[in-house]
């Protein structure tokens, strides 16, 4: 098949839809499809729509839909429009009228959608496997990740300003790989890493070596407001790297309801107790990298190359079926 995939997200950028479009775009390929990566749609004759994002790809979304009604149309729903623009933007609450298919990234996701559209939605996780090789982690210190862009929606410096409430004893130390998006995040990144000697930012690095950085560590650090289904959660099961998230829905989806390594969005005192309790406890850190790896089968590549296989095998037969009607 000819697959458009639409993302807000330019060439070229750094942020997490791009990302994930050229995720899907390789798996596709390998699938056997043609896959044309577009920031907004253009008259075309594909077979069907993949778009990112219900509000931002409403444009292409709607424009597809009217050109080709009774083509599949498949949306993605990023955190923004889960937790966000579904509840309030009426762009978005039509592209989801729109779709013939919903994709989310984690199963949490269906309590935001209302019943009648759970029929038409369909969970892939976000796969990922662990570089070969021994990883080992550092000595001397209790190394922490945090990964990802500098973004008030990922609350960016909270483990920073939670490092700072350890007792002295702690050898914890934060690394913090990603790009700053703005000058001012740039300033308080430096800022920081010059003041707090348990926080250096390192800024973004090649994606090999920063998933070697996340490998090596004793835990991985996710202190977002919201996510759909963050790619770093589904990195650090595949590494068996132990995570301790901020309680949203999107790490629930991923960890599960009961995982213990959550905090409260926000909490700075108390990702400050779960640190430095993975750091003492040694019953605790164990039941944490016990439940990771029993989640690390949700990662697993095969699982979403199978996701996508069916998924495109479901869009083949309907329209087969619907062209069977028009004959």
């Amino acid at each position: 098949m000819k697959i458009t995939l639409i993302t807000p997200a330019p060439a070229g950028s750094r942020k997490g839809n791009r990302v994930t479009a050229h995720r899907w775009a390789r798996i596709l390929r390998t699938l056997g499809h043609r896959v044309d990566i577009q920031v907004e749609h253009a008259s075309s004759n594909s077979d069907f729509l993949l778009a990112l994002h219900a509000r931002r790809s409403f444009p292409s979304i709607e424009q597809f839909h009217r050109q080709h009604p009774n083509r599949p149309l498949v949306l993605a729903l990023t955190g923004t429009d889960l937790y966000g623009d579904i509840h309030t933007d009426p762009q978005a609450q039509q592209s989801l009228e729109m779709a013939s298919h919903l994709i989310l990234l984690q199963p949490d996701g269906l309590k935001q959608l209302p019943k009648r559209l759970h029929k038409k939605t369909r969970v892939i996780y976000q796969s990922f496997t662990c570089p070969p090789g021994p990883i080992t982690p550092r000595k001397r210190v209790y190394e922490v990740c945090v990964m990802g862009h500098l973004r008030d929606v990922k609350d960016s410096f909270r483990t920073a300003e939670a490092v700072r409430n350890l007792p002295p004893e702690s050898r914890i130390e934060v690394v913090h790989l990603g790009a700053a998006l703005d000058a001012d995040m740039e300033t308080r990144a430096r800022g920081e890493t010059a003041a707090n000697p348990r926080y250096r930012w390192l800024g973004e690095h090649p994606r090999w070596k920063a998933i070697r950085i996340l490998a090596r560590s004793r835990l991985l650090v996710l202190t977002s407001r919201m996510e759909g289904g963050a790619n770093v959660v589904s990195e650090a099961l595949a590494c068996s790297v132990p995570v301790l998230s901020s309680r949203i829905s999107g790490s629930i989806g991923l960890l599960g309801e009961n995982y213990p390594g959550y905090f409260p969005v926000g909490d700075t005192q108390a990702l400050a107790e779960q640190l430095w309790r993975a750091e003492t406890d040694a019953n605790f850190y164990a039941d944490l990298k016990s439940r990771c790896q029993d989640r690390a089968a949700i990662v697993d590549p095969a699982g979403e190359l199978a996701s996508w296989r069916h998924l495109l095998d479901e869009l083949w037969s309907s329209q087969n079926k619907v062209t069977a009607l028009q004959r």
